[in-house]
Parts: structure tokens; sequence; C-alpha cells
């Protein structure tokens, strides 16, 4: 469909061209010299010591399971509202997803109290969310995470940029995760990096990302090996060199598109309150500094969603819904405890408005006075 405004947008121009365009010239494809620079830059970015670039989030978060130690017979408390890959991860190990609820309307992450709640002597990990790029509790989730001896990951795919207390947002936890989908802030198609400061786990990351070989092709390039044993049981999760130079060049943008994107998530927030009072908007004060991946609503209790988003479609504007509960999956039915009022509440009333760095502020406007007529009628 030709949508008036869509729900995202990516940012390309001439300088991705560019990057690209480098790296067919040079003739080497695979992961290599673009790669390195990357997980160095996006490193000095977020804070950590070692970053790992991935074929993808999900390929993040398994190989984050696996380095934290998740087999079969253990237990990993993620959120139900997330996208299903931060549960998938778990049970890729053999491990139990355990789904924990959500703080509530104002707060749509994992809540610390039902982390607590959910912890059994086979609860070996935790997995935050960080929704919409809004942090998580993480100083109270880390203190009990080290008081009951857990790791801590944390899916980031919302978050490049997100900070909490002065730190970014993957570094809280043993390990963080970023994806670089085509709708996220900074994109390079698909995509992923995982961060640590753990060493140990870093070594073991860039084994398990490509086969857990000793050498990978491009150190046999460049001369420094001839050959390579194999010493784990790893994936073919590599990236590529044309996303390595994409993210390159995505990552230094990226300041200044999140900063636009909280700008637009103001004026909607203040143009809702005017023009739509009856809509609760999440978030509203919330500590520290958000990516503002995602401008998400919330309908009064019993007002038709399915409709209203048809008439919004119809006006030729996108939306969405963040997400479908995982544990209401046919996959996922029965899986670990599900007693979630929170999560079934507010899952059942959110909408996703468009929001990308693109946007204009007459887009945000033209948008909630959408919503006020089309809402007449719902």
């Amino acid at each position: 469909m030709d949508w008036k405004i869509p729900l995202s947008d990516i940012d390309f121009g001439p300088e991705e061209m560019l990057a690209v365009q480098n790296v067919l010239q040079s003739k080497w494809l695979t992961m290599g010299a673009a790669t390195e620079a990357f997980e160095q830059a996006f490193a000095a970015y977020i804070g950590s010591k070692y970053a790992i670039a991935v074929t993808n989030a999900t390929a993040a978060l398994h190989l984050a399971c696996v380095v934290a130690g998740l087999g079969p017979g253990d237990e990993a408390i993620v959120p139900s509202l997330t996208f299903v890959a931060t549960a998938n991860a778990v049970r890729y190990t053999g491990a139990l997803p355990v789904f924990a609820d959500i703080v509530g309307e104002q707060d749509l992450n994992i809540s610390y109290h039902a982390i607590e709640r959910a912890i059994t002597e086979r609860t070996r990990a935790i997995l935050v969310m960080h929704y919409g790029g809004y942090a998580c509790d993480m100083p109270s989730i880390m203190e009990l995470a080290r008081e009951r001896g857990l790791k801590v990951i944390e899916d980031a795919a919302h978050a490049p940029g997100s900070e909490l207390g002065g730190r970014k947002l993957g570094t809280w936890g043993d390990i963080g995760c970023f994806s670089f989908f085509s709708n996220k802030n900074m994109t390079t198609g698909e995509g992923g990096m995982i961060v640590t400061d753990n060493e140990m786990f870093a070594q073991r990351l860039r084994l398990l990302r490509s086969h857990g070989m000793t050498t990978l092709t491009w150190d046999r390039h460049k001369g420094h090996a001839w050959s390579y044993d194999v010493v784990d049981l790893g994936y073919n999760y590599r990236i590529d060199e044309i996303r390595s130079a994409l993210g390159r060049v995505q990552l230094g943008k990226l300041p200044v598109n999140n900063e636009r994107r909280r700008r637009l998530t103001q004026i909607y927030r203040d143009t809702l309150r005017e023009l739509v009072p009856q809509v609760s908007v999440p978030f509203e004060k919330h500590p520290g500094i958000s990516a503002a991946h995602l401008m998400p609503i919330l309908l009064p209790a019993g007002m038709g969603r399915s409709y209203f988003m048809e008439l919004m479609k119809a006006r030729g504007i996108q939306t969405s819904i963040h997400y479908p509960p995982i544990h209401t999956f046919a996959a996922y039915r029965g899986k670990g405890r599900q007693y979630l009022p929170n999560t079934i509440d507010i899952a059942a009333r959110e909408i996703t408005l468009p929001l990308y760095a693109g946007m204009t502020d007459e887009d945000v406007y033209n948008i909630v006075r959408t919503m006020a007529r089309a809402l007449v009628f719902v």
C-alpha cells in the first residue's frame, strides 16, 4: 500500500551508497576490516569493552543465552510483551522461558516484582527488553540478579543510544543485544550486535558466531594463519562487510536521529493531550534518556482497536501493535507460568503510531487530528 505516513522509514543517503560501493570495490565481502571497524565504533559509542557483530538480533540473543550457560532443565525469566525472538532464543538452548508481567499502563517493561516472584531453583537468567527504547528498572533488577546468582541479558533491540543513570542500555547486564533490522533506529537491513565487558564471554561469542573455528577467512587472508581448529559447537552467525559498512554510517547518524525522535515524541504527547485526552500515552516522565524507537498509545478499555486502525489505514496512516503477547501464541500455550493480567490488558489496547526521524512536525499534527476524527466513530 502507498502510505501517506508509514509506520517507519529509513534514513539512507549518499553516505550509505558510498560505503557499499567501497566494499564492492574492495572485493572482500565476508566478515573483515569493515566489520572490525564497525565493532570498534559501536563499542566506543555504547561504552562496552567488546562488541561482536552478528547476522541479526535473534542470533545475538541465542548466543547470549548459550554463553550465559542456559540448557535443558534451566529456566529464564522473560517478558511476554516483546517480539517472539526474546523467548525463542531461550528455547533454542533447551531451557524454558518463564513469562513475567509488565509494570502497568505507564511502564510497559517487565516488572521487577514479577521477576522476583518468578524465580525458582531452576532459574539461571533474566532477559529484559527495553520496550520502545525506555529503560527497565535496571538498578533493582541487577541487584536482584546478583543476590540470586543470575545472569542478565538485555534485549536492547529498541534501545541503541538509550541511557539510564549515565550508562547506555545494553551495558547494565552481563550481555546486551542490539538489532539493526530495517525498522530500527539504525539499520543495516538485517544485522545485530552483542556487547559485553566480560572477556571470556567475548572470546566465546566470537568463536560461536563462526562455527567454533579458531581462525577466520579474514585471518588467513591477512596471512595470520593458514589452518584452523574447531573448539566449540558453533553456528554461522557472521555478518558481512556490506552490512557492517552500512552500520558504521548509520551509527554516525544515530545521535541526531534519536534526538529528532525524542522531539517528535514530545510533540505527540503534547498534541494527544490536547486533542485526544481519552488516549493514554505510556512512559510519561520515565527515567533516563530514550532512543524513542516506538510511539505507543493505549485506547480506553472496550474501544474497538481493529476498527480504529482500519479508519487510520483508510486515511493513509499506517499503525501497528507491539506486541501480541508471546504466551498467547500456539507454540507457547501451556509453557511457563502465565498469570500476566497487566500484559493481557495493555496488549489488547496498545496501538503504535508512526515514528521515524524523517517525519515532520506537521506529520504528527496530521496523525493526531486524524485520530481525533476517527475516534468519534469507534
